[in-house]
């Protein structure tokens, strides 16, 4: 029934939801008033103060306040309309409309009891508790007495509803003499209407509201239960049928608010008042017959009436009446009536006794004129009766129902086999000892999640047997709340859903040391079922597509109220029970659930759903011979060439990776394959779905064609091959490249290689969706599984497929130093990464590096053109084949020709209706499969936007998606299932297809409208399903940028929609484009990010500046944001000076400076925001400020005039003195103190980069010259140099020194001549070493030195530059005059040692490691004061290493070792990075290659130069011998370092973190 047809004071906290959401109320406030469990009736009074103590806005507060009264006059019409009454009507109206009138007798009772009820007002009657009988009161004698004292009232209102509007709820009866307590009604349920006699076994029925009587005082109800009773006993016994009369169910009415047959309940003070009111038999029936009547009118029977919109408790009151034919025959039942007269205030009897009998539906007394006739067909009645006893006795030896059946229909839906792709949501209670014997089948089925009220079932129920065979996570209700506000992504992975079986303990665990304790079914009800409700909705409306799960009630013990309650929330959520299956062994079992869950559903709707009676072994078996697959063990291979078993649970613990066995699909029942289900497999791959493990499997058996083998996976065979029975030393971790086209095969080529290998190797699929940390130990986990020596194990081959770069560094490098120090030297490496990836130029890859590196396209070879026609005249010959079944195969054996699938898809949109939602669809889907790498939209969401069947309100999806959609839609799209949501989705068949249905399709609406009309379907913003991954597409849609390192043909500056847009249509149209999108999604900051850089690049700087802001106020302290703002002032700042003239007077450059200056502050604060960000390093900032400062000290030096020299000799006395010259003294008065500064911001913004790159390696492209990329990014030590030149230039002059002698500022001056030669700081000195002029080099740093003419006496940073210029010098000039030796730099440097609280820079540390390590001719003796030196550079060098890489992963900054230890001694043993450089040959990309994989050590020059040092491992650690004890050095590669402790050479290393060990080998 829909909530809207309800009246207000009957909505529970589902129909305000539903309400709220429909009137526009923020999700978060929605969520908030369920929680405080606001209903109808709270509704209704809600105010002001309450929404705000809530924390709901103003705003909100009106609109709820003004749709709220909207909703109460409508009400009240409502009311109006289905004739409601007041309390006050309802007083006066009651006792006259309510009964029928049967007789005048029954009228006098009916003015008696108004009579009764005026002198015995209800609230002077003292109800008590129920403390006999069957009933088990649900609330204390405080609630009782509350409820009952006015309960005449509560039962009036709370069934005061109309049901002409709802659909009839027919409810069965209680089973005749049945006194099973967990039969229940439910309130306003209908019973059929009364009956008459019919075949005397079946009973018939009698009605009595009894609401009015059920609260008169003890003597009164006594009397007038046994007046109806005794009629009615007489009617039945007389006519010898079996009769039930009820008592709390509506007899004939007059008015509509009630329905005939309808069940209200009544409440019970005292089930005794009526047990003992059937003593009036002995009073009512003649001394002949009473014995018999007594043995024929059963007891009292309570049925508790149930209601899920109330928690008091009434009942409904029955008796049985049974005439035996043994016990009745010949005998008439006559009866005298009772009265209570009230004016005597006794009981009264009839004088006359009457026999009633059954006429229709009523109990009518017999005539006198018809009594003899009635008393001579007694005989007569007798004899039927006994025939209906006889006939009953027989009909009751039935045979038993077809339960296995039902069973198999149920699980598997009428097919063969259960799907294995459907989850299993379980829901059970305690489990004995006996029953877990025999639900072995649940380890078989795919269980998403179990609802467990067992608190023991960790110690001895089903938890405990469950988790040896599956990896499970032990949660609690409360853990589903998801109170952080998660997304559902983020949400799922915290719980571990999909990976684990989520074991949800619902009522406590016994075992458990926190506070979560089991309690009683009012203590769950108060404090649990709120959580309840948040784990059922979650589920079932955030996570799991209906259609997708089944959930599963296991009844294995006696049933409490909390199991029927998830019954209640799931039958809610899911709109029904086709989807919900109950086994119960046990009747009783089955029927208290039953009974308590019909006030959701009915008994008969049940029944068709559940599984009662059956043996739990035989339900095991059952489900097990239905199970698509054996329920076998998988085995691995093992190094000595056997196999072992992989159990599940191991398997399920490795949950981040795909592992593919040696046997990997043998347990499938072929048998229970059809033909037509094979071939729908095999043709499914040929559309464009990614190739199985089951295709490969199907291949082998020959069931179908076989997988071509292409050129490119022999290819990878081949390296493989190498690799792993090559006889070269490898690396831990060996890596081998499969770039391919999209759509090309790359990815089955990639899992071919697995399945040929899966029986050599161990192989595996990698989930790229968990973190690397967690791949990494799985993958150690899995090569070490079940081997006896971890150091023998088989190399593990691992698949990863579309992967971020970053990923793949950062996998490679925990592989390496997880495995590293457990390793010995092996000719084979412990893993194998083979990484397939999707680019548009896979062969450019290929050419950068071949030995590694595979490249896919959709170019054939002769050969494989002819394995494709092949193939496809096979799939030509087969009966009722069409070549639309394997479109992609078909474009593919054309080569995805341009012409050829421009044709098709000509031909295809030939005559398509422009205008329909389907075509609309297709645009929809082109336009992110295009942009958008791997997109897909939900099959819900398609349906949704088609206007099929809503997807929610469906029982089952009865058919097929795809085959409901038009020829020309059914041929393009694919249906998928997600592998981490398992939300079933489609796209279209082949990125080119897309590409050329969009281009088709643009012709009448551009892509930027088709972008802007997707933005509107509101149905694919707010679908629940799958709404976070299409968000996300939609979002990259707008703002994902092309990246060289993820495959991509460029780095772009904006997404490849927003450049199309801007380049096809214009600028303003990708304007409009992003910001519609900034507005529908959400009002993203990092779209106000693209915004401003868009508007920057368009030259509409007031505008970025604008959406620079906007985004800042989003994220005012994200860096990246920051930068955003600073470049829009460096881009306005450009645009103005190149336009710029030299005719400008100062007062109009005023504003171009004001802007410089505000770029860089907004660049300074970049800075400030990147040190507190810990999980990146943002250099942005520095190198931003630089670039905007240097240019504006070449606009200024425009405006200030060159002196006779031709130098700036003026500017610099502005920048660094108080002069200010007069004429701009007054026009720049707001800048001279920021100009004034400009110097010192430049010179610490190089300082800072000049130290980043010292740490780290970031020369990426540094040999490549004729790279035209930002040369900041590509090759920041050249534009360090570069710009220091620059930067020195405006602050050196000759003129100011000769004229000012000694003074401060022209020591400045000096050191800016130092700068612009090269030496103002450690970068710039050290890129000496690279440059090609050696000998312009040594005169350089020969200026340099002599430029510090008293050594002693320099600052610190000058003292340190100074000893840099000598180690460089040293090396590129050993006989320079200028050197100083390596006893007297000591002696200079120990001022970095001695002066222990001074703070000096990392490069005064690494300098004493230069210094001090042990040299042959100057050390000969142990000196513990020089090891104190090194030692302590050593610790301060790794303090600050930590300090500076923060959080961020150390590969994605490795550390950039500078210089060697090579032979000799003095200075000229220090030998530069870039001298081994020099001394390999190869492209750039095979030099780094050899650096990473240790070749460079192999090269006979570099041993000819580099010392090896002896050392010694501790546990993977790596010790050498310094002046007087051991000094710690930090291995380059951990997997070089040998097992255990041994003796080892290697080559010495220099870095900003330490001494570095390279090449470790055992020393022999």
């Amino acid at each position: 029934m829909d909530y809207t047809d309800l009246p207000l004071n009957e909505w529970n906290e589902s129909h305000i939801k539903c309400w709220l959401e429909s009137i526009g109320i923020k999700k978060v406030y929605v969520e908030k008033l369920c929680e405080e469990e606001v209903t109808g009736p709270t509704l209704e009074i809600l105010d002001d103060k309450f929404l705000k103590e809530m924390g709901m806005k103003q705003g909100q507060i009106h609109i709820l306040i003004q749709k709220r009264d909207q909703l109460l006059q409508r009400n009240i019409g409502y009311q109006d309309k289905i004739g409601g009454v007041t309390a006050l009507d309802h007083k006066e109206t009651h006792s006259q409309s309510k009964y029928p009138k049967e007789s005048d007798s029954s009228t006098e009772e009916k003015k008696g009891d108004q009579e009764e009820t005026k002198h015995k007002p209800t609230s002077d009657i003292k109800p008590a508790s129920l403390t006999h009988g069957s009933l088990k009161p649900q609330s204390s004698n405080k609630e009782n007495i509350t409820r009952t004292s006015d309960a005449h009232g509560k039962m009036e209102s709370t069934t005061n509803i109309s049901v002409s509007h709802d659909p009839v709820r027919l409810s069965p009866f209680r089973p005749f003499k049945s006194t099973n307590i967990n039969v229940k009604y439910v309130k306003n349920s209908i019973f059929a209407p009364e009956t008459g006699a019919h075949d005397l076994i079946s009973p018939c029925h009698e009605y009595k509201s009894f609401d009015t009587a059920a609260l008169l005082d003890r003597p009164r109800l006594q009397v007038k239960f046994a007046r109806e009773v005794m009629k009615f006993a007489s009617a039945c016994l007389n006519i010898r049928t079996n009769g039930t009369i009820h008592f709390g169910v509506m007899d004939r009415v007059k008015e509509k608010k009630w329905t005939h047959g309808e069940i209200i309940g009544i409440p019970i003070r005292e089930t005794e008042m009526y047990v003992d009111a059937l003593d009036y038999i002995e009073k009512c029936f003649e001394s002949d017959v009473h014995a018999a009547a007594r043995q024929c009118i059963h007891p009292p029977v309570f049925i508790e009436v149930i209601s899920t919109d109330s928690h008091e408790q009434f009942f409904v009151v029955e008796v049985d009446i049974e005439p035996l034919f043994d016990i009745v025959k010949g005998k008439l039942f006559q009866v005298r009536i009772p009265d209570f007269n009230e004016k005597s205030n006794k009981i009264n009897f009839e004088r006359d006794r009457i026999a009633f009998q059954r006429v229709g539906s009523k109990s009518e007394p017999v005539k006198n004129e018809n009594l003899v006739k009635f008393i001579q067909d007694l005989q007569e009645r007798d004899h039927w009766r006994k025939k209906a006893e006889t006939v009953n006795h027989k009909n009751q030896t039935g045979g038993p129902q077809n339960l296995g059946r039902k069973l198999s229909v149920l699980l598997t839906d009428g097919k063969s086999c259960l799907d294995s792709s459907v989850w299993y949501i379980l829901v059970t209670n305690k489990c004995g000892e006996e029953d877990i014997k025999s639900i072995d089948f649940l380890r078989h089925i795919n269980i998403f999640c179990v609802f467990d009220f067992d608190e023991h079932s960790n110690i001895s129920g089903l938890y405990s047997k469950y988790k040896i065979y599956h990896a499970t996570t032990s949660h609690f209700l409360k853990d589903y709340s998801n109170d952080n506000k998660l997304s559902t992504t983020d949400f799922s992975k915290h719980l571990c859903l999909f990976d684990k079986k989520s074991w949800i303990f619902c009522n406590g665990r016994s075992d458990f040391l926190g506070d979560e304790k089991a309690c009683d079914e009012n203590t769950w009800i108060r404090t649990k079922r709120k959580y309840l409700k948040k784990a059922v909705s979650f589920i079932c409306d955030d996570l799991l597509p209906k259609g997708s799960f089944k959930v599963l009630f296991l009844l294995l013990s006696p049933v409490e109220k909390p199991i029927v309650d998830t019954f209640h929330e799931f039958y809610s959520e899911m709109n029904g029970v086709d989807f919900i299956i109950c086994l119960s062994e046990s009747r009783e079992n089955y029927e208290k659930w039953a009974n308590l869950a019909q006030a959701s559903c009915s008994i008969e709707t049940l029944e068709q759903r559940s599984i009662v009676g059956m043996k739990l072994s035989h339900v095991d078996a059952t489900v097990q011979s239905k199970l698509p697959c054996t329920p076998n063990y998988r085995h691995l291979p093992v190094s000595t060439k056997g196999l072992c078993l992989l159990p599940t649970l191991e398997e399920e613990k490795m949950y981040s990776l795909e592992i593919l066995c040696a046997d990997q699909c043998d347990d499938i029942k072929l048998d229970l394959l059809t033909t037509k289900e094979i071939q729908m497999i095999d043709e499914t791959f040929y559309r464009g779905k990614k190739v199985s493990w089951k295709n490969f499997w199907l291949a082998d058996r020959r069931k179908c064609g076989e997988i071509i083998e292409r050129e490119a996976y022999k290819e990878v065979s081949r390296m493989l091959n190498d690799v792993v029975y090559g006889s070269l030393i490898q690396h831990s971790v060996a890596k081998l490249k499969v770039f391919h086209e999209p759509g090309s095969g790359g990815s089955t080529i990639a899992r071919q290689v697995l399945w040929k290998q899966r029986t050599d190797l161990r192989c595996a699929v990698i989930k790229t969706t968990f973190p690397v940390a967690t791949v990494c130990q799985h993958a150690v986990d899995f090569r070490h599984y079940d081997e006896k020596d971890p150091q023998s194990c088989l190399p593990v081959l691992l698949l990863l497929e579309d992967y971020d770069e970053e990923y793949l560094e950062d996998l490679i490098y925990t592989l390496m130093n997880s495995i590293g120090s457990n390793k010995k030297h092996s000719s084979r490496p412990s893993f194998i990464l083979l990484c397939c990836k999707r680019s548009n130029a896979p062969d450019k890859f290929c050419k950068a590096s071949p030995l590694d590196t595979v490249s896919v396209t959709h170019k054939l070879t002769d050969q494989e053109k002819n394995q494709f026609r092949t193939k496809l005249e096979k799939f030509e010959n087969q009966k009722d084949f069409k070549l639309e079944y394997i479109l992609t195969f078909v474009l593919m054996s054309n080569e995805f020709d341009p012409t050829y699938v421009r044709e098709f898809v000509v031909h295809l949109l030939k005559d398509i209706d422009l205008s329909s939602q389907e075509t609309s669809l297709m645009r929809y889907v082109a336009l992110l499969n295009f942009y958008v790498h791997n997109s897909y939209i939900s099959l819900s969401h398609c349906e949704a936007f088609l206007g099929l069947t809503p997807y929610e309100e469906m029982s089952v999806r009865q058919y097929d998606f795809i085959s409901s959609l038009s020829e020309q839609a059914q041929l393009i799209f694919i249906k998928l299932r997600e592998t981490t949501t398992y939300i079933s989705s489609i796209r279209i068949i082949h990125h080119l297809v897309a590409k050329e249905i969009l281009h088709q399709l643009s012709g009448s609406h551009p892509q930027s409208e088709i972008a802007m009309k997707l933005l509107q379907e509101k149905v694919f913003l707010h679908h629940r399903f799958g709404r976070e991954e299409l968000i996300k597409f939609i979002r990259d849609l707008f703002i994902r940028r092309d990246k060289k390192s993820r495959g991509d043909n460029t780095d772009s500056l904006f997404s490849p929609f927003i450049e199309h847009i801007y380049m096809t249509e214009n600028p303003e149209k990708a304007i409009e484009v992003l910001k519609y999108a900034y507005e529908c999604l959400g009002k993203d900051a990092l779209f106000a990010q693209q915004l401003a850089r868009l508007h920057y690049v368009h030259e509409k700087f007031e505008d970025a500046k604008f959406w620079a802001e906007v985004a800042k106020s989003h994220l005012p302290n994200d860096s990246f944001i920051l930068d955003t703002e600073g470049q829009v002032y460096r881009r306005w700042f450009s645009f103005i000076v190149d336009k710029q003239s030299n005719e400008d007077i100062p007062e109009d450059i005023t504003e171009i400076i004001e802007i410089a200056l505000k770029a860089m502050k907004c660049f300074r604060a970049t800075q400030q925001a990147a040190k507190s960000e810990r999980d990146t390093m943002n250099n942005s900032g520095y190198f931003g400020e630089v670039e905007v400062g240097c240019r504006l000290l070449k606009l200024l030096s425009d405006v200030f005039p060159k002196d006779a020299k031709g130098e700036h000799s003026e500017l610099v006395q502005y920048l660094l003195t108080d002069y200010i010259p007069e004429d701009i003294k007054k026009p720049w008065a707001k800048l001279h103190s920021r100009l004034k500064a400009l110097r010192q911001n430049i010179y610490n913004a190089l300082d800072w980069i000049s130290e980043d790159l010292s740490y780290f390696q970031t020369d990426k492209n540094q040999a490549d010259d004729d790279d035209k990329r930002e040369e900041q990014v590509h090759n920041p030590r050249r534009w360090l140099k570069r710009q220091c030149k620059v930067y020195a230039t405006f602050f050196s002059s000759d003129t100011l020194v000769e004229e000012n002698g000694a003074r401060s500022e022209t020591q400045l001056i000096r050191q800016m001549n130092i700068y612009k030669h090269g030496g103002g700081n450690v970068t710039t000195i050290l890129s000496f070493l690279s440059d090609q002029n050696d000998k312009k080099s040594v005169q350089s740093l020969e200026k340099i030195i002599s430029l510090y003419s008293d050594p002693k006496n320099l600052e610190d940073t000058d003292l340190i530059n100074c000893i840099f210029c000598h180690f460089t010098l040293a090396y590129l000039s050993p006989g320079s005059s200028k050197l100083l030796d390596l006893r007297t730099l000591r002696e200079l440097s120990k001022r970095f040692f001695k002066k222990r609280h001074a703070t000096f820079p990392a490069s005064a540390h690494f300098l004493l490691t230069l210094l001090y390590w042990p040299d042959a001719a100057l050390d000969k003796d142990s000196s513990s004061d020089k090891d104190d030196i090194l030692k302590s550079a050593l610790n301060t060098l790794k303090r600050l290493h930590d300090i500076k890489i923060k959080d961020v992963a150390p590969r994605k900054k490795r550390i950039y070792v500078i210089f060697f230890l090579g032979k000799g001694y003095g200075l000229t043993k220090i030998v530069p990075r870039t001298k081994i450089d020099k001394l390999m040959t190869g492209s750039l990309d095979e030099r780094r290659k050899k650096w990473q994989n240790g070749e460079v050590w192999k090269i006979a020059e570099v041993q000819n130069i580099l010392e090896r040092v002896n050392g010694w491992t501790e546990d993977g650690r790596v010790f050498a011998m310094g002046h007087s004890g051991r000094v710690p050095i930090l291995p380059l590669h951990f997997d070089s370092v040998p097992l255990g402790n041994e003796n080892v050479t290697f080559y010495l290393g220099f870095s900003f973190n330490g001494l570095v060990a390279c090449d470790v080998q055992v020393k022999m």
